[in-house]
């Protein structure tokens, strides 16, 4: 379990474009959630340990927050040639058995991913009514066999904020999961690679 953390792309950032695959078939892009006060994107994916250990909270923590009006999207964008359980059809029943009620897309080709400066699974990106990042970091403190209870504070704290239309806090933690799994030669340049 190799520990990867958030690249924190800097505050203030837009929002990039996505147009993906559901794993309901249906195609699902950002301006689908244009009349919503607040976006949050997460990368993640079925396999990982940092993703498994906040699943069930996750899941609770999407429908208190989505029916105050968050919009939630997840995108998965390991490669799946080296990793077949995070393939569309390993997604679909994921998707189901986490019982998620986000959509959760398909990145293939990882330009999305690397639109994000996304680093690792999970790794949040919140942005407000004008989809400018407002927080990019943890879901909280827990990590795998730490014996901290998984509460998505911190996740939760940022919503909070922004849904009343306040401020978040600079404070913020990078998140801490598995690298993404980039197809060989697709490394992006923010970790060095090409």
């Amino acid at each position: 379990m190799v520990r990867t953390a958030s690249t924190m792309l800097p505050l203030g950032s837009t929002a990039p474009d996505f147009r993906l695959p559901n794993v309901d078939g249906k195609t699902v892009s950002l301006t689908d959630f244009r009349d919503k006060p607040a976006l949050l994107v997460i990368f993640m994916c079925n396999h990982c340990p940092f993703v498994i250990h906040v699943r069930e909270e996750l899941a609770k923590f999407a429908k208190e927050y989505q029916a105050k009006g968050l919009a939630i999207v997840g995108i998965s964008s390991n490669d799946v040639e080296t990793y077949p359980q995070d393939s569309p059809e390993a997604m679909q029943r994921e998707h189901a058995s986490a019982g998620y009620t986000f959509p959760y897309l398909f990145d293939e080709t990882q330009s999305v991913a690397k639109s994000y400066q996304a680093a690792c699974t999970p790794d949040f990106f919140l942005f407000d009514r004008e989809r400018k990042l407002v927080y990019r970091g943890q879901f909280d403190d827990s990590r795998p066999q730490s014996n901290i209870p998984v509460t998505g504070g911190d996740l939760r704290a940022a919503c909070d904020a922004v849904l009343a239309g306040g401020p978040v806090t600079d404070g913020q933690k990078p998140s801490i999961g598995c690298n993404i799994k980039w197809k060989a030669g697709n490394e992006p340049s923010y970790f060095g690679g090409g």
